[in-house]
């Protein structure tokens, strides 16, 4: 029997390639995103149904889970990608600023997850793989909503693990590095006030030290094809990193302790 999967985000990027391969696997694709009308390509797919899901919007999460399972019968995979970076100084945002950072990345996956649990827990199964990112596992600097949401989905992914389990369903984290995608333009939110004069020099070091980072970004089919093998390696596996610099950044942290790697970072950004 066909298999199906939902992704959320699936406009561009990560999403979208992660929509593609799935169909190109023959899987039935519910691709979800804030806007459908801007979509020219997935519609026309088979066994692809593109439809709106806004995480912000409670009704247009439970209308896209009942649009996916009535045309395919279940869904089989949900891929919580939908989520944004909101960067700089924490003195430069306002309040609904760092609420739609995490109403966004934190809320918005809590959601559409609670949407689908009822589901997955009726069928015995169910595969809840979470876009997360070295993020959440190391921070930058100007990065205190950003890091904070990416951190919260790994706590609670690793704990929603334990639950699922219950009935038969796994939990799968995803922590891609710097990634080709429009994450450092339409997906970047930066903030900053140059009237707060201490923090500027700090801001300068830290947009160059971004543009060095990603002038060797992995594409995001890197990033795809590590969500396939989450959905479909049928192991208990939590964490899967996608990119080089991921692992190596990853890897180097698990080797040194805070001083050493925090000095690391602000030896290259600050």
């Amino acid at each position: 029997m066909k298999k199906t999967i939902l992704i959320t985000g699936a406009s561009s990027g990560i999403g979208k390639e992660t929509a593609k391969l799935f169909h190109n696997q023959g899987w039935n694709v519910v691709a979800t995103m804030r806007n459908p009308a801007s979509d020219t390509e997935l519609a026309t797919l088979d066994n692809v149904l593109v439809t709106r899901l806004d995480v912000l919007d409670p009704a247009s999460i439970a209308a896209a889970v009942n649009a996916g399972i009535n045309a395919y019968g279940s869904i089989d995979v949900l891929v919580n990608n939908a989520g944004y970076g909101a960067y700089g100084t924490l003195e430069s945002f306002s309040r609904e600023q760092i609420v739609r950072q995490f109403d966004t990345n934190v809320i918005g996956l809590l959601d559409v997850t609670k949407a689908l649990l009822p589901h997955f827990r009726q069928n015995h199964n169910g595969v809840i793989i979470n876009i997360s990112s070295i993020g959440g596992k190391i921070t930058f600097p100007l990065g205190a909503l950003y890091h904070g949401t990416k951190f919260a989905v790994e706590g609670i992914s690793e704990s929603l693990s334990f639950e699922v389990e219950q009935f038969g369903g796994r939990v799968k984290i995803v922590e891609p590095g710097a990634i080709a995608t429009d994450f450092s333009g339409r997906s970047l939110d930066f903030s900053h006030d140059e009237a707060l004069t201490e923090y500027q020099p700090l801001v300068g070091t830290f947009l160059a030290g971004v543009n060095d980072m990603f002038s060797n970004a992995s594409p995001a089919t890197v990033v795809a094809e590590v969500i396939y093998r989450a959905a479909t390696d049928g192991t208990d596996q939590l964490r899967y990193t996608a990119g080089d610099d991921a692992r190596e950044i990853i890897a180097t942290r698990g080797q040194l302790d805070d001083d050493s790697f925090i000095g690391a970072i602000k030896k290259q950004f600050a």
